[in-house]
């Protein structure tokens, strides 16, 4: 059965329409069935009042909005949407011929197809189509019945029509004959115009006029559906109601979806140059952890070079063990022993490996110098005791030589 919505009013949607659409069909308050069939598929909208008494007038409008909706083009072109509604007479007939419903069947339809700001509609019969446009209600179709003519011919007027004996009397419908033609219209609509599709069972209860104060007062497609027909079945629902609303949002929807899709480019473009900078920034920092270098003392007190830095960085260790080396700390001059201790930052793993040979030079130039001064000292030393001893034999020849002369004197005993 193609008789209801897929949306309904609730307390969450009365304020404010979360759908573009909203349908309400309705047995009323006389008829035993509901003969009113509708489709509600975007951008496709039908409405179908069954002709034909029981068992009869349901088939046939349904077969029509079936019909439909399985040859009706995917975008609104009246052409296409006029032969789709031709194919729903020949299935109403061939249905009646097969036995399905009975002969003489028939049915009213309103189809519509509304995409941005292009309106389509095909027509047969008194079903009706309007078009609420800067607050004002005008009926897009013309009924296909006794009363328009007669209207038309001057003959009655509006008001006599909705009581005239034969308003129900239809001049063209589907499923009566194979050369039925609907009426085709195609018109440019703007955003914030309302379309109305509805059978005369809304019309017949409710005048135009509160049609398009109710129009006007609620949003919501839905709940504005619901209310007019409520109203239609509070005026005495003596026929099946069926109302579909639509909101025209002209280019709001495409406006939506490019504003949607350059806000995905944005936030690709902005993911992307985020994801350049982090890796860039995780490049540059791996390249400069990675070339840098200092210089520490290892466990056996001598000059090591680490390549990356001393310490943790955000809680993680960039160290590793890049050459060790035999220059002892210790030896170092104090400041340098100081900067070792706490990690002797360098630019490169070169620079520090120069630095290390700028030690071992030092190193190497000190302890030549040290054994230069040893030697110095040695000699001296050397000296030092050479004069010592020929100072003390000098003097052991003078004290012989003075001791001789005594001797002389006092060398032969006295006579």
């Amino acid at each position: 059965m193609a008789k209801h919505t897929s949306y309904r009013s609730t307390e969450r949607t009365r304020k404010g329409a979360i759908t573009s659409f909203g349908s309400r069909t309705d047995i009323g308050c006389v008829r035993e069935q509901n003969e009113d069939s509708l489709i509600v598929q975007p951008p496709l909208y039908v409405v179908a009042d069954g002709m034909g008494g029981h068992a009869a007038g349901e088939v046939a409008s349904e077969i029509a909005v079936n019909t439909i909706q399985e040859c009706a083009p995917a975008h609104p072109d009246a052409e296409e949407l006029g032969a789709a509604v031709e194919r729903a007479n020949r299935a109403i007939i061939n249905a009646a011929i097969a036995g399905e419903g009975r002969e003489g069947m028939g049915t009213t339809c309103t189809a519509a197809m509304l995409e941005e700001n292009k309106l389509v509609i095909a027509q047969v019969g008194d079903s009706r189509a309007y078009l609420l446009h800067g607050g004002k209600l005008t009926q897009v179709t013309r009924d296909h019945s006794l009363v328009a003519n007669m209207i038309e011919a001057g003959q009655i007027t509006k008001e006599e029509a909705r009581v005239h004996p034969n308003r129900s009397v239809i001049t063209r419908a589907l499923g009566n004959d194979p050369t039925t033609t609907p009426d085709l219209y195609e018109i440019n609509v703007e955003e914030g115009d309302r379309l109305l599709l509805c059978p005369d069972g809304l019309t017949a209860m409710v005048e135009d006029d509160e049609i398009q104060a109710v129009l006007n007062r609620i949003a919501d497609p839905q709940r504005c559906a619901s209310t007019l027909g409520n109203g239609a079945i509070a005026a005495g629902g003596v026929d099946n109601v069926t109302v579909v609303i639509a909101n025209i949002e002209g280019m709001r929807e495409t406006k939506r979806k490019r504003m949607a899709l350059r806000s995905w480019v944005t936030i690709v473009v902005v993911l992307v140059l985020l994801a350049g900078i982090i890796a860039g920034a995780a490049w540059g920092g791996y390249t400069y952890l990675h070339n840098s270098a200092y210089l520490a003392e290892n466990d056996r007190g001598m000059v090591a070079v680490y390549r990356g830095v001393p310490g943790d960085v955000l809680g993680f260790t960039y160290s590793e063990l890049g050459e060790d080396t035999d220059i002892p700390v210790a030896e170092l001059s104090p400041s340098a022993v100081d900067r070792i201790a706490q990690g002797m930052r360098v630019n490169s793993v070169d620079e520090a490996l120069a630095l290390v040979e700028s030690y071992r030079q030092e190193l190497a130039a000190s302890s030549a110098s040290s054994a230069s001064s040893e030697s110095s000292a040695s000699s001296a030393s050397a000296a030092a005791s050479g004069a010592s001893a020929a100072a003390a034999s000098s003097a052991a020849a003078q004290a012989s030589s003075v001791a001789s002369p005594a001797s002389a004197s006092g060398g032969a005993p006295a006579a």
